[in-house]
């Protein structure tokens, strides 16, 4: 079997980055491997093995165009209510919660935000499938 093992984005500051993933989802550095034109940095926490893995392009000034094939990352949070008003409190912008039914029955609850390179993330009420 195949187990995923990290996600990659390409982002314009390091330390920007960092910091938003590390206030937003209590991702710390695990690895931070420095090249000639690029610099790689993997984010995690104990919650889960999936790394988030930033790549910097040295030199790069201009903001990446997202296209319209990106769509998001999810996290899921024990407190959905809580972290929104966290996201708030810190000022990262958090979009209003959203509940979506199906059936009748509620299938999730969550917000998006963007990180400071516009790439979204969802942010779901840890529920049915979305553990």
């Amino acid at each position: 079997m195949a187990k995923a093992i990290h996600m990659m984005i390409r982002v314009l500051e390091e330390t920007r980055s960092v910091e938003f993933y590390k206030q937003a989802f209590g991702l710390e550095i695990a690895d931070r491997l420095d090249f000639e034109t690029f610099t790689l940095v993997y984010l995690r926490n104990a919650e889960a093995d999936l790394e988030v893995e930033l790549t910097i392009n040295k030199g790069r000034e201009e903001p990446y165009a997202l296209g319209d094939g990106y769509g998001h990352i999810a996290f899921c949070v024990d407190h959905l209510d809580v972290e929104h008003a966290r996201f708030e409190a810190l000022g990262l912008a958090p979009r209003k919660i959203v509940e979506f039914n199906r059936e009748g029955a509620l299938l999730a609850r969550f917000f998006f935000v963007a990180d400071p390179d516009g790439y979204q993330i969802e942010v779901l009420q840890r529920h049915g499938r979305y553990k």
